[in-house]
């Protein structure tokens, strides 16, 4: 693995883990700031709402600086970010803190994809994406437990700080190896105008949907594994390490099978993550299954991630990493929409009906997929009739 991959990695871990490390401190900023801990909580939707609506204007705004600058200085936003929310002496400015770290966020890890992905070779597209993504799944397994561990251990402001600390290794890195990399972007305008593009539309329709089923159960993963399975709460940690470990699994095999079959193994795996997804809540009473289960949807659900973005840069390369942005909020919009939709199906049928209804969540990515598969056939088909007309022209 080349070194400008690794040090891209770093750069995802850190600034991922920065996003996830919030849920386990909680308690001790609320007690330290005194606030409660709904008002706690949210820090993490200021989080997700600065990715949301942040992320594509900073991005289209940026288009055509060079890709390096770039991410350096956003890099460096976000280690100053940071250490402000160590620092924070009120809620106030903790909050501003967070925002003012998500508005990069975006925009940071979709110019990590494109300088990543530039740096390939010919069909390593997707699994090169799935390399960078690992540093996403590092962040999960090993980023977040370890910031809560040092939260505990010497204070949640010296969480933040361990986070800068990570992120500024990341700049040091990307900085000595990251290469150049042209960016061919335009105004903000002209980069507007790729989302006319209606299989660009699909691509990140396909995101936001196909997404939704999974992260509503992992929304809602401690009180399933507690009230509905029987674990001890001492073990959602456990149960959280072998998802991870799970997705680490599927998120490379994921890119492997997408590098070959794009389509059609994103269709398979969100039809087996489907089947799995039943499957919870069909076992849901035995431990033993559902603790295998969890690392089969875990691998599932994060099979069909490289696939996704490597599909969203390759209909939208007139601006790809826009389209990464965008690709990345509605990631975020599903995970808001999960967490509702979650929360009704909970006052409604119960607690245990959450996986049956992310499962038809699931079906309906499969159905936008399917849809996208064809229009890429009736695409082809319409290209090489043109093209045999022409061929035809030219003989005649």
């Amino acid at each position: 693995m080349p070194f400008s991959l690794i040090s891209l990695m770093v750069c995802v871990f850190g600034i991922t883990t920065g996003e996830f490390v919030i849920a386990g401190i909680l308690p001790d900023v609320a007690s330290d700031l005194a606030v409660s801990i709904p008002e706690a909580g949210l820090l993490v939707t200021a989080y997700a709402i600065g990715m949301i609506f942040g992320g594509p204007p900073l991005t289209a705004l940026t288009a055509r600086y060079p890709r390096r600058p770039l991410i350096l200085v956003l890099l460096v936003i976000t280690v100053i970010g940071n250490i402000a929310s160590a620092y924070a002496p009120t809620y106030e400015l903790l909050f501003a803190a967070r925002i003012i770290t998500a508005l990069v966020t975006s925009t940071l890890f979709a110019n990590a994809i494109v300088i990543a992905v530039s740096t390939a070779s010919a069909g390593k597209e997707a699994s090169t994406v799935s390399k960078l993504v690992f540093g996403m799944n590092l962040a999960m397994v090993l980023g977040a437990p370890l910031g809560t561990f040092i939260g505990h251990q010497f204070g949640w402001r010296a969480t933040f700080l361990a986070v800068a600390i990570v992120c500024a290794l990341g700049l040091v890195l990307a900085a000595k190896f990251v290469p150049a990399v042209a960016n061919a972007g335009g105004s903000a305008t002209a980069e507007l105008t790729v989302f006319r593009n209606r299989n660009v539309q699909l691509a990140i329709l396909v995101t936001a949907v196909a997404n939704a089923g999974l992260l509503m159960v992992f929304t809602y993963f401690s009180p399933l594994l507690t009230d509905v399975t029987g674990f001890a709460a001492g073990t959602v940690a456990s149960m959280l390490l072998v998802y991870g470990v799970g997705a680490a699994v599927g998120n490379f095999a994921g890119g492997w099978l997408a590098d070959r079959a794009l389509m059609p193994s994103q269709i398979a795996l969100l039809s087996l993550l489907t089947v799995a997804l039943v499957g919870m809540w069909a076992a849901s009473g035995s431990a033993i299954i559902t603790g295998v289960m969890v690392f089969v949807v875990g691998a599932l659900g994060f099979s069909v991630i490289p696939g996704m973005q490597a599909r969203v840069m390759s209909t939208a390369s007139g601006a790809p990493t826009l389209a990464i942005a965008v690709n990345a909020s509605a990631y975020q919009l599903a995970a808001a929409f999960a967490g509702w939709l979650g929360g009704r199906v909970i006052d409604g049928p119960g607690l245990k009906s959450v996986y049956l209804v992310a499962a038809g969540v699931t079906v309906a990515g499969i159905l936008v997929s399917l849809f996208a598969w064809h229009r890429d056939r009736v695409d082809v088909g319409s290209a090489e009739e043109v093209s045999m007309s022409q061929s035809n022209s030219g003989g005649t």
